[in-house]
């Protein structure tokens, strides 16, 4: 089974899909990471306003360390990263699922 695991940058939620105007993209990628869940990968969010613990130490502490915020959000699949400062097209989760 996969693991996807993603850092999210501060947000008002855990998926940044409230208010009157959510942003299309974080609206999208919730929807993909649920669609793959049910699919049986696992998915883990972290959100940097709500988990600040998980973005300290290790590969990701470095990242942000070396990047500051703008490396937010990072991907990681199966302990691997993936992506850094932006979140995967649909077509990259699909890709990553198998």
């Amino acid at each position: 089974m996969k693991n996807i695991t993603v850092y999210d940058p501060p947000m008002c939620c855990s998926t940044g899909v409230c208010g009157p105007s959510p942003d299309k993209d974080l609206v999208r990628v919730a929807g993909d990471l649920d669609r793959l869940a049910k699919k049986g990968v696992e998915v883990v969010r972290y959100n940097l306003s709500q988990q600040p613990s998980a973005f300290v130490g290790g590969e990701i502490g470095k990242l942000i360390k070396e990047k500051g915020l703008l490396s937010l959000p990072i991907i990681m699949v199966d302990g691997e990263v993936r992506l850094v400062g932006r979140y995967p097209t649909t077509e990259e989760l699909e890709s990553w699922e198998s």
